[in-house]
């Protein structure tokens, strides 16, 4: 279906705001939301996480971040220091479904070999990021959802960037059925050395669009820069890296 180059919000009329490949987008002047290819309003719920952070205040969780942890260096917080601070609203589908997954395998570990049965029961709110280009570490970014509310524009902070979605209900819903299903060969290998047989059953129970708050931090150290991305819905750090391991992310 070809994308449609203008469209306007049903509800107010306003024109919106897209990039090429986005597919569900927002209004920025009532906070309606729209799937872009149709025009048509947006039927699923659509939710947002409160930032609790402006730009100063951010700080405090920064610095609390530098200060803790016995792998960084000790003078991290004294001496780095931040040189940009940057609040995007990710958009995020979030599945939640009832998987069941019955395998059979060969456990090698010991002599002979043994054939071993077993299921894995599990309920996830399984997150996607709705961004097809970017990364971002979903499986370490535990989402406050007890925090969330009906998305409301009005609380969108002027400083801040909002992102629309990049793939619709389906794709989202198929890609979270791929990673759940490798996540649990990954479990099942726990269990066993080789598998012989899984069969997996997934229920899906509900599928929401979500914005949340991540602060996107970039702080230099000894001439080199970092990056660290925060929840502003808890100030929690998401990931960060750390000067002296490795310059990996942790």
């Amino acid at each position: 279906m070809s994308i449609v180059q203008e469209i306007r919000c049903s509800n107010c009329g306003a024109p919106i705001d897209f990039k090429p490949g986005e597919i569900v987008a927002t209004c920025k002047y009532c906070g309606y939301t729209t799937v872009i290819e149709t025009g048509k309003a947006f039927t699923f719920e659509h939710s947002m996480l409160l930032n609790r952070y402006d730009p100063a205040q951010i700080d405090e969780p920064i610095k609390n971040w530098m200060l803790a942890g016995f792998l960084k260096p000790s003078d991290l917080a004294k001496k780095s220091r931040v040189e940009e601070k940057t609040l995007i609203y990710l958009p995020f589908w979030i599945v939640s479904i009832e998987v069941r997954s019955n395998y059979k395998g060969i456990f090698e570990r010991i002599a002979p070999p043994v054939v071993k049965e077993g299921k894995i029961e599990k309920k996830y709110d399984w997150l996607v990021l709705a961004r097809k280009a970017s990364e971002f570490p979903t499986r370490e970014y535990d989402v406050p959802l007890k925090g969330k509310i009906p998305y409301d524009f009005r609380k969108i902070e002027a400083f801040a960037k909002v992102l629309n979605s990049e793939i619709d209900r389906n794709q989202t819903v198929e890609l979270a059925k791929q990673q759940i299903e490798e996540h649990h060969r990954y479990l099942v290998q726990q269990d066993v050395d080789k598998i012989v047989e899984m069969k997996n059953e997934m229920d899906i129970k509900q599928v929401v669009y979500l914005h949340a708050p991540i602060w996107f931090v970039k702080y230099g150290y000894k001439g080199k820069t970092y990056q660290l991305l925060m929840d502003g819905a808890t100030g929690t750090t998401i990931k960060g890296d750390i000067p002296s391991a490795g310059f990996g992310m942790f």
